[in-house]
C-alpha cells in the first residue's frame, strides 16, 4: 500500500534524473571518441582485474551457504513474524522473472555457438569434446555462481529492513552498520547517497542493455510473423509497445501488475519448453542436458576459478569475467526487488529459493533452446554460424524458432514470452528507482503510482538512443562493466555490515533472553 507518509525524495529523485542524462547525452553528441575510450577500458579492466571478479563469485557463494545453513538462517525477514506475503511458486517465479529478463531468451538459444567456435579450456574446435563443452558453460555462466551475485544484495538489504526497520529500500541500506544513528536516519547520508549512485548507473546501464539486446529478436520474431522488414522503425515500435506494456504494469503494482504478468509468463513459457522438448530430438536434449549438469558438478571449482594464464585465449575475459561483472552490475537491482517481495521468508529460504531455483530455471531454457539449436547446427538441418554472419543474431534466433513445427505459431510464443520478460525486468527496474527515490518507505507500503510509471518511461530513454549510435550497445555494454567495479568493494562493506548486525542483534537477543531468565527466576524464588 501507498501511505501519507511516503514522500519523494527530491534530492534523489533529480540525481536519478540527471544520471540517466548524463548517461544518454554523451553517448549520442561523443560516441565517436568517448566509445573506443570507454571498450579500451573494459578491456584493461577485463584482463588484469578479471580474477577479482572470480574470486568475488566464489566468496558470495561461500558466504551465502555459510549464512544459510548457520544459526541465522532461521531469522525471519519481518517485524512481526507475519507470514510470507506472497506463495511459494509466485514469489519464485516472481524473483526469475525479474532477474533473467528476456536477454536469457537471447543467450539461450545462440549462446553455445560461440563456445563452439572458440572452445575454453584449451579444446579443439570442431570436436565432440567442444560441443559438450558448448552446451555445459552456459549452464555454468548462469548458474549458482550468478545467482550467488544476485543473492548478496538481497539478503544484506532485506535484514535490516525487515528486521532492524530501516525506512529506507536502497542499496545503501545494506551498509546501515557503518552509519552514524544521524547518517542512518538520512539513509546513510553523503556516504549512502555516494553508494546509491552507483546502483543508478549500474541499473540503468544494465537495463539499457536488455533492451538493447532484446529488441532485435522481438522486431525479428514480429517482421516474420508479419512478412515485412526489420527496420529501425520497427524496432523503436517494439520499444514503445514493451513502454507501455511494464508502464501500466507499474502502475497498476506489485499484486495486479508484476505477479499477473509474471504468472502468465510462467505458463506460457512451460507450454513453449516443452513443445520444443516433445517436437524436437528429446532424446538428444535430454542426454547433453544430463551430461553437461554432470559436467558443471564436476568441474565446477575449474571452471570458476580457471584464468587461462598460459594460452591467454581471452575466452575468461569475454566469458567468464563478463558475466560475473554483468550480474555484479545487476545484483543492486535484483536485490532491491527480492527484499520488498521477501517479507515474511528466512534467511535461509531466501537463499537456497535464489540459488536452487533461479539456477534451475535458467538450466531449463539453456538445456532445452540451446540443445535443440545445436542439434539443428549438427544435422545440418541449419547453418546456425552462417546465418549470425550474414544476418545477426537476432535473424539467426528466429530462425531456429521457425524449424518448429506451426514454425509461426512457436516465433508468436517465443516474441510474447520475450515481450513479457522485459516487461517484469523493466517492472521491477522502475518499482526500484521510485522506491530509491522515496522517503520512509516502510515494510508493506508502496512508492506513489505516478512516480513508477515515470520512471518506467524514463528508464527507455537509453536504449531508444542507442538504436540512433553505431556501436552504442557495446559502449553501454562496457560502461555498465565499467561501474560494476567498484560495487565489488560495495559488496565487500555489506558482507561485513551484514555480519556484523547479525552478530549483534543476536547478542542482543540471548542477552535480552539471560535478563529475562533471571527476573524469572527471581520472582519464582
Amino acid at each position: 500500500m501507498t501511505t501519507s507518509s511516503t514522500k519523494l525524495d527530491r534530492p534523489m529523485f533529480t540525481t536519478t534524473l540527471l544520471v540517466i542524462l548524463a548517461v544518454t547525452i554523451p553517448i549520442i553528441m561523443f560516441s565517436d571518441s568517448a566509445g573506443p575510450y570507454i571498450t579500451d577500458l573494459y578491456n584493461t579492466i577485463t584482463s588484469h582485474l578479471g580474477w577479482i571478479y572470480q574470486w568475488y563469485a566464489v566468496f558470495a557463494l561461500g558466504f551465502l551457504l555459510w549464512l544459510a545453513f548457520s544459526k541465522y538462517g532461521k531469522i525471519t525477514l519481518s517485524s512481526d513474524d507475519q507470514p510470507a506475503e506472497f506463495k511459494t511458486l509466485t514469489w519464485i517465479t516472481m524473483i526469475f522473472c525479474a532477474g533473467v529478463g528476456a536477454g536469457l531468451l537471447y543467450w539461450a538459444v545462440i549462446e553455445w555457438s560461440y563456445y563452439l567456435k572458440t572452445p575454453p579450456l584449451g579444446i579443439e574446435a570442431g570436436t565432440s569434446k567442444a560441443k559438450e563443452w558448448a552446451t555445459t558453460f552456459p549452464l555454468f555462466h548462469w548458474g549458482i555462481s550468478a545467482w550467488a551475485i544476485y543473492c548478496l544484495p538481497a539478503v544484506a538489504i532485506a535484514y535490516p529492513f525487515y528486521v532492524r526497520k530501516v525506512p529506507f529500500l536502497r542499496l545503501s541500506t545494506s551498509c546501515n552498520h557503518f552509519y552514524s544513528p544521524k547518517q542512518a536516519a538520512e539513509s546513510g547520508g553523503k556516504l549512502g547517497r555516494f553508494i546509491d549512485l552507483f546502483y543508478m548507473l549500474s541499473l540503468i546501464g544494465g537495463a539499457g542493455t536488455s533492451l538493447g539486446l532484446s529488441t532485435p529478436m522481438i522486431a525479428a520474431s514480429i517482421a516474420e510473423l508479419f512478412n515485412t522488414s526489420h527496420t529501425l522503425i520497427l524496432e523503436l515500435s517494439v520499444v514503445f509497445f514493451c513502454v507501455a506494456i511494464f508502464g501500466a504494469s507499474a502502475f497498476l503494482g506489485l499484486e495486479k501488475g508484476f505477479k499477473k504478468l509474471s504468472e502468465f509468463n510462467l505458463i506460457i513459457t512451460f507450454a513453449l519448453l516443452f513443445f520444443i522438448l516433445a517436437a524436437g530430438p528429446t532424446l538428444f536434449i535430454l542426454k547433453a542436458g544430463t551430461n553437461s549438469i554432470g559436467l558443471v558438478l564436476q568441474n565446477f571449482f575449474q571452471m570458476s576459478l580457471w584464468t587461462d594464464p598460459i594460452n591467454n585465449t581471452g575466452f575468461v575475459e569475454s566469458w567468464t569475467v563478463f558475466y560475473w561483472a554483468w550480474w555484479v552490475a545487476y545484483g543492486p537491482f535484483v536485490g532491491l526487488f527480492v527484499t520488498r517481495i521477501s517479507r515474511g521468508r528466512t534467511i535461509k529460504q531466501l537463499i537456497l529459493g535464489m540459488l536452487c531455483f533461479g539456477s534451475l530455471g535458467a538450466w531449463m531454457f539453456f538445456i532445452v533452446f540451446g540443445n535443440y539449436a545445436m542439434n539443428l547446427e549438427i544435422s545440418q538441418l541449419l547453418n546456425i554460424a552462417e546465418i549470425i554472419k550474414q544476418s545477426g543474431e537476432a535473424t539467426a534466433i528466429t530462425q531456429i524458432i521457425m524449424t518448429l513445427p506451426f514454425g509461426k505459431f512457436p516465433v508468436l510464443m517465443f516474441a510474447i514470452i520475450a515481450i513479457v520478460f522485459l516487461a517484469t525486468t523493466y517492472d521491477s527496474a522502475s518499482y526500484t528507482l521510485a522506491s530509491v527515490t522515496t522517503r520512509n518507505l516502510k515494510e508493506g507500503d508502496h512508492p506513489e503510482r505516478w512516480n513508477r510509471l515515470f520512471w518506467a518511461i524514463a528508464l527507455a530513454i537509453v536504449p531508444v538512443a542507442l538504436m540512433y549510435v553505431d556501436g552504442g550497445l557495446k559502449v553501454i555494454l562496457s560502461t555498465t562493466i565499467i561501474v560494476s567495479l567498484p560495487l565489488i568493494i560495495i559488496g565487500g562493506f555489506m558482507s561485513y555490515s551484514l555480519t556484523q548486525m547479525l552478530k549483534n542483534d543476536h547478542a542482543s537477543r540471548v542477552s535480552v533472553s539471560h535478563k529475562q531468565s533471571d527476573q524469572i527466576k527471581h520472582i519464582s524464588e
